[in-house]
């Protein structure tokens, strides 16, 4: 059944769907360049912005050509689906970041092959995490991940949570916490989605007077295909990009979205 359609969420931009190695390179460039440009009107250097491409539902046979063509960091928002994909394709030098909502139980997948979680938002998902990662022997490259819009259906810490629990992660030795990650709203309003990344570095901002051993190095990630170029004017070290890339998907970003977050969901 397709997704009802909110006149207010923005339809999705034509974005080609790119088949080979060389069209994965021009597509790339073109993000590139947009990330410059958005960093040049910021007073920024394009080198402080990473570009994570953002692979959920895109098939392995499309992937090869898109590491082929300099990919070698791929974000997935399942854990179960990038699990798969870090197997089949454990042959190429990739690196998996897991960016979507995680449950306890899916701890141990993570902790078995993903170099990067951005969606850290509870203290007993920060230990079931720690303690497969001790018995693995590896560490994880975290983001804590901040609800900046009040959107109720959406994961992520309230503003005001943020602080008190970076405070309670330092004892995850297995854990190192690299900054802060946010969804903004899905509108057509930019600034409205603007207000989302000026919040979330004014959070960054201010933990770093007041705690900056806790937030590592500060990182931002914010920003996906329809606004990193704002995230980006607003100080954001990590975009997100998709469609961009890999080219439109079946449904809107709204359809992959939970309509609502699970009663009693960790």
């Amino acid at each position: 059944m397709m997704p009802t359609v909110d006149p207010e969420v923005p339809s999705t931009p034509h974005y080609p769907s790119a088949e080979t190695a060389e069209e994965f390179r021009s597509a790339i460039a073109a993000v590139h360049a947009k990330v410059a440009a958005a960093a040049q009107r910021a007073g920024r250097s394009a080198s402080e912005i990473r570009l994570l491409p953002v692979s959920k539902t895109v098939a392995e046979p499309r992937l090869r050509f898109a590491i082929e063509a300099g990919c070698h960091q791929l974000g997935e928002n399942k854990v179960q689906e990038a699990k798969r994909k870090a197997q089949n394709l454990a042959d190429l030098d990739v690196a998996w970041s897991v960016i979507g909502h995680l449950q306890t139980n899916k701890a141990k997948d993570v902790a078995a092959f993903a170099s990067e979680f951005q969606a850290l938002d509870s203290l007993r998902l920060a230990e079931a995490l720690d303690r497969r990662l001790q018995a693995a022997g590896r560490s994880l490259d975290v983001f804590v991940q901040v609800n900046t819009s009040a959107e109720e259906q959406k994961y992520g810490l309230a503003p005001e949570e943020v602080s008190g629990f970076l405070r309670g992660l330092p004892k995850f030795e297995t854990l190192r916490v690299q900054g802060l990650m946010t969804l903004a709203l899905f509108t057509t309003d930019a600034e409205r989605v603007r207000d989302c990344f000026v919040l979330l570095r004014k959070l960054r901002d201010q933990i770093r007077e007041t705690d900056p051993e806790l937030i590592g190095p500060g990182e931002l990630s914010m920003g996906m295909s329809g606004d990193y170029e704002v995230a980006i004017e607003e100080g954001s070290t990590c975009v997100r990009v998709g469609q961009a890339i890999f080219g439109a998907r079946s449904y809107p970003d709204s359809y992959y979205w939970p309509a609502e977050r699970p009663a009693g969901e960790v």
